[in-house]
């Protein structure tokens, strides 16, 4: 059986020779000259303000203007709803079928492997989000750095690469490796376990003590945290100094207002990945712990996921972040998690675009270059056929995308 390194390898090949025709990378294009023109009715900036009639100009893969002046090539985007590329703090790329249609496993040849996690890219940049955080695979380098280094298309990826485990038993020495390990293969965050899966019992896996010491030695990194916890981890996580909290389900008020107080970013999951894991279920029951019990409980649940995303919207100060956890089946309509905010959280539709926004962009560190339509920010521009502040569901009509000035989407052409 191949090694992970030794297959890491063999894929950043597959990769490189799509990018370049031949095993040599080349550099990246560089983004359009310009400058374009984008003319717009309706525009939503992605922090909360509403701009009517902008005209926003694009050189250089940046914006350049609100204002802009009649020059360069006209994208008439004035029928549409411009925002900033929507940003998903948390997927899965590697988690996508094989040929025969189910779940793919470590077995799949490497071409094919590859190919599989470059397509659930695709389709998550179709869907609008030009930006994501993938959370979960070593074999999800080589499309981070293709994508970043050699101008592969896809939406920008960040990526943890695998996730960071232990027990109560766990010493100091071997937690602390792991979060070394991960810098060293070039992960841009870590990723910690502090609860088994919802679909074998949610119970803490690590001690509050332990999820200091690695959220402590992440930051000493110069690294952002990531924490997936249930129950009673999610307070004990953020008092840890945990950045962002992922999952949240079975937490009380109390916890939540802690985790609030602590300053992390909470990240529930309501109108996506569990629908998608019961709609799918025959594809993915037989392999890990996808169990007809597990499948059940989520499903049983799912009303717990509603219940605890409402209490932290309610909650004073608390930082929602925008987090899908798509798996396959999922990649490219990461949007509908928008729509689960606002009928299952009580969002409004301004406050769960801000979280993909604003919100995420922060989250990831990235806020003076992503999510916001302004003078100097990446130009990573969607459109949308409708006005989502009035219907939700326009989020899942995306007719354009452009990420760094370069359209990969226009619903005309």
């Amino acid at each position: 059986m191949m090694n992970k390194l030794t297959r890491l390898s063999t894929l950043a090949a597959v990769f490189l020779a799509t990018v370049a025709a031949a095993v040599e990378p080349v550099p990246a294009p560089p983004p359009p000259q310009g400058p374009v023109v984008i003319l717009t009715s309706h525009a939503l900036d992605g922090h909360g303000g509403v701009l009517e009639d902008a005209r926003i100009g694009v050189a250089n893969g940046k914006i350049t203007s609100l204002d802009a002046a009649d020059e360069g090539e006209l994208i008439d985007l004035r029928d549409y709803t411009v925002l900033p590329g929507w940003i998903d703090t948390h997927v899965h790329l590697a988690s996508h079928f094989d040929k025969t249609g189910r779940i793919a496993t470590e077995s799949e040849p490497d071409m094919e492997r590859s190919l599989g996690i470059a397509r659930a890219a695709w389709d998550t940049l179709m869907g609008g989000f030009t930006t994501i955080q993938t959370v979960g695979n070593l074999e999800e380098l080589p499309l981070r750095n293709a994508i970043r280094d050699q101008g592969f298309p896809g939406p920008r990826v960040l990526t943890s690469l695998e996730w960071v485990t232990g027990t109560p038993e766990s010493t100091d020495e071997e937690l602390i490796a792991q979060v070394h390990e991960r810098k060293a293969q070039g992960a841009d965050l870590i990723k910690i376990f502090a609860s088994a899966s919802q679909r074998v019992g949610a119970t803490p896996t690590l001690t509050a003590a332990q999820l200091k010491l690695l959220c402590d030695e992440v930051r000493a990194q110069g690294m952002r945290s990531m924490v997936h916890a249930y129950r009673s981890q999610v307070a004990v996580a953020a008092r840890a100094g945990c950045e962002q909290i992922e999952h949240l389900t079975y937490a009380t008020a109390d916890e939540l207002l802690a985790a609030v107080e602590a300053g992390a970013y909470l990240s529930p999951q309501v109108g996506l990945v569990v629908q998608n894991y019961i709609a799918e279920k025959d594809r993915y029951i037989g392999v890990g712990n996808y169990t007809e019990e597990g499948m059940q409980t989520m499903l049983d649940d799912m009303y717990l996921d509603f219940e605890v995303c409402s209490l932290a919207a309610k909650t004073p100060g608390a930082k929602l972040v925008f987090s899908t956890d798509a798996t396959a089946g999922a990649h490219g309509r990461n949007a509908e998690e928008f729509i689960g905010r606002v009928e299952h959280c009580g969002q409004t539709p301004m406050e769960a675009l801000i979280s993909s926004g604003r919100i995420a962009a922060e989250a990831l560190g990235m806020a003076d270059r992503i999510g916001r339509l302004a003078p100097g920010f990446d130009a990573d521009i969607i459109a949308i056929d409708g006005d989502p502040l009035k219907d939700i569901n326009a989020v899942t009509r995306v007719v354009f995308v452009m990420r760094g000035g370069v359209v990969y989407k226009w619903g005309k052409r």
